[in-house]
């Protein structure tokens, strides 16, 4: 039938297969929440978001830099992980891009997470 009316459910691929690492918009608790809902994301997924936005507030688009650094910072990046940026503006606007780390990151001398 043409104009059936059961609901069929979404597909949504099982992005923990591709990426190591997520770095998300962190606008507001509420945002990283469902995006971590809908994109059925992990904790670990998470973590580089919700500290940016605990640590920095919304700091727009600017805060998936902030949790590169984070990631960096904490030494979770390691040769052969590919990590995934995406952020939101207003509207239909959503760009990402993915990252592969060529060698282990080593803990950075300067970084916002790194306190004097």
């Amino acid at each position: 039938m043409l104009f059936k009316k059961e609901k069929a459910k979404p597909y949504i691929p099982d992005y923990k297969l591709d990426f190591n690492h997520a770095c998300i918009l962190a606008a507001s608790k509420k945002v990283v929440d469902e995006i971590q809902k809908n994109l059925e994301l992990t904790e670990d997924y998470m973590e580089a978001s919700r500290k940016t936005l605990e640590q920095f507030g919304n700091t727009s688009s600017s805060s998936i830099w902030y949790e590169l650094a984070y990631l960096e910072a904490n030494s979770k990046v390691k040769n052969g992980d590919r990590i995934w940026q995406v952020a939101f503006g207003s509207g239909f606007k959503c760009n990402s891009v993915v990252w592969k780390a060529l060698r282990n990151v080593r803990k950075p001398k300067l970084s916002p997470w790194i306190e004097d």
